[in-house]
């Protein structure tokens, strides 16, 4: 599974701000690895890219206070759009959710 969470950002302390929650994130169970990545041709644009072992693995590295104070404040400058990706034979009919 694919984790993908993008930013669009001038501010020199993004990566500085952005490297203790890949460090953090790469340490929770069930991930195989995370980068933050910078886009060749927009500076501005940054991700982070994360590959976990399936989606509870991935759900699951929210949970608890430490997360949250850690997330929180990063995640919620990223670009909102959906994040979780997964290969088209594992994902199934993929229906779009209503409230």
């Amino acid at each position: 599974m694919l984790a993908i969470s993008r930013f669009r950002t001038d501010d020199p302390g993004f990566e500085d701000m952005a490297r203790p929650v890949v460090d953090w994130w790469a340490a929770r169970p069930g991930c195989l690895g995370i980068d933050l990545v910078r886009n060749l041709d927009d500076p501005a644009l940054w991700a982070m890219v994360g590959r976990w072992d399936n989606v509870g693995a991935y759900r699951r590295s929210f949970n608890g206070y430490e997360a949250k104070m850690l997330l929180t404040p990063l995640l919620s400058r990223a670009i909102d759009e959906p994040s979780a990706y997964l290969p088209p034979t594992e994902l199934g009919d993929n229906q779009p959710r209503t409230l």
